[in-house]
């Protein structure tokens, strides 16, 4: 039977743990840890780091943003992935081999990911490109809608053969405004109509696939005058109009999206009311210490089902593999 964990995912200051980090990560409210470029020297050092980390709490759910193109953490040993934009494009040209390079992609990410100790990467993004934000551009997979449903199941699929849970980014959708959410609360003045027949398509088709959803730091002005991540009315939609059951991840609470809420124990108090399961706090330890004190006693089930469940696949083992090297080849040469 799975047990809960606590709600709350944070960062390490390097590439291994010292003695704060594994008191902090003895704490209850703790349940995850996301990896950064800086937690990351090779593949063979990260798995060497979940490896030191499970040792400290083997029920930690160990994240990192790894979906290829510009966002890869972990670069040396691995497949060099290519943004999701040219797998859009190849569908364009050939729907049948884009679609299978989606699921190769996704297959191979899983594969690569669970080797290295950790048991979800941020993946797929589903927001679709509308041409002016920057922070998305060629993390998606197209400027149609329907492009991206395809792709994105398809990139689902082949993380479940590989045994690995989806997260998909960023609900309802972040390709329609300018802003950067790291840096700025963007607000998206289109209509709902505009959004329901554009933005949401990808999560509407793929919410009962999904094992996670990672809502945006963005307010959509003509349904809620707050951000998505924590509105009520979106997450409810999310889990009532679309029928998503999987585990909500709050995008991370110290970027400047996220400040409207107010002070680190408010952001998460406001994240968990909106229907949030697992809260990011990332690059600000004092912001995570007081969201871990102000979430004590609070546990969940829903991200403790998401860590991965089989044995897990040899990094040096990898190349043996027929599909890898076939999948790695086409992959690479994007």
């Amino acid at each position: 039977m799975t047990q809960p964990i606590g709600p709350v995912m944070l960062d390490l200051e390097g590439p291994r743990l010292n003695s704060a980090e594994k008191r902090l990560l003895l704490e209850p409210a703790v349940g995850g840890v996301i990896l950064f470029a800086r937690n990351v020297e090779d593949a063979y050092q990260v798995r060497k780091l979940c490896s030191d980390i499970r040792r400290v709490r083997g029920d930690l759910l160990l994240a990192v943003d790894q979906e290829g193109g510009r966002v890869q953490r972990i670069k040396k040993g691995l497949t060099r992935l290519p943004a999701m934009a040219r797998i859009g494009e190849r569908y364009v040209q050939d729907p049948e081999e884009g679609t299978l390079l989606a699921i190769d992609a996704g297959w191979l990410l899983g594969m690569e990911m669970a080797a290295c100790g950790l048991d979800i990467s941020f993946a797929p993004v589903l927001d679709v490109d509308s041409g002016i934000s920057s922070v998305i551009g060629d993390r998606s997979f197209s400027g149609d809608p329907h492009h991206v449903a395809q792709l994105g199941a398809a990139f689902v699929e082949g993380l479940h053969q590989a045994g690995m849970a989806a997260v998909g980014k960023h609900f309802p959708g972040h390709g329609g405004v300018a802003a950067d959410s790291h840096v700025a609360l963007p607000v998206d003045e289109r209509s709902m109509e505009t959004i329901k027949q554009r933005d949401l398509v990808p999560f509407e088709r793929l919410a009962p696939q999904l094992d996670g959803i990672m809502p945006a730091h963005v307010i959509y002005r003509a349904f809620d005058t707050r951000p998505a991540g924590f509105s009520p009315s979106w997450l409810g939609m999310l889990r009532e109009s679309l029928g998503f059951k999987g585990c909500i991840f709050s995008d991370d609470l110290s970027m400047a999206g996220a400040h409207e809420a107010g002070e680190p124990r408010e952001r998460a108090a406001a994240a968990l009311a909106a229907g949030c399961d697992m809260l990011l706090v990332c690059n600000d330890r004092a912001a995570a210490l007081d969201v871990i004190d102000a979430c004590q006693g609070v546990a969940n089930k829903r991200p403790a089902k998401l860590r991965y469940g089989r044995a897990r696949p040899d990094l040096d083992a990898l190349t043996a593999l027929g599909r890898w090297r076939r999948a790695h080849a086409k992959l690479e040469a994007l």
